[in-house]
């Protein structure tokens, strides 16, 4: 399954790109990730923990990013196993960053495959929850940053 997509984000580029490369930061703004480990700059572990229609999925994954190119361009493969069952997931996830308008653009793509019991689920259902977990990732990055602007927390 592929997403793409495009974040307009209140800050300039090179603060974005910080960011999005601190692991903390980034894992705040998807929804069910917990016990993140950093071992490096570009390899992390943590647990991603979703529901996908009547079924409820727990991760053990492992980040690395393999592309780097600041302040224009981030890279990471996401691999990782269910917790109690057979399958696996792999992902690449690639944006890149663009000056517009005193902000950002986030042009992002994610390609996303599932085996095992997950994968069986079926396209419309694994899109589905693919979609919003999207939409909740680029508003959380949204306010996160605009509320940097306005001096709030979140």
């Amino acid at each position: 399954m592929k997403f793409t997509g495009k974040i307009d984000v209140p800050a300039p580029r090179q603060a974005v790109f910080e960011k999005l490369r601190d692991a903390h930061f980034f894992a705040s703004c998807v929804d069910g990730v917990a016990d993140l480990v950093e071992i490096d700059d570009r390899h992390y572990t943590a647990t991603l923990e979703s529901r996908v229609a009547y079924i409820k999925f727990k991760f053990a994954v492992t980040v690395e990013i393999v592309e780097l190119d600041e302040p224009n361009r981030v890279v990471a493969k996401v691999e990782g196993t269910p917790i109690g069952m057979v399958g696996r997931l792999t992902a690449t996830s690639a944006a890149d960053l663009t000056e517009q308008d005193g902000g950002t653009a986030v042009n992002y793509e994610l390609d996303v495959a599932l085996t095992g019991k997950l994968g069986s689920l079926g396209q419309p259902v694994l899109k589905s929850k693919g979609k919003e977990m999207e939409r909740q990732f680029a508003s959380r990055i949204q306010a996160k940053f605009q509320a940097a602007n306005t001096g709030s927390e979140t």
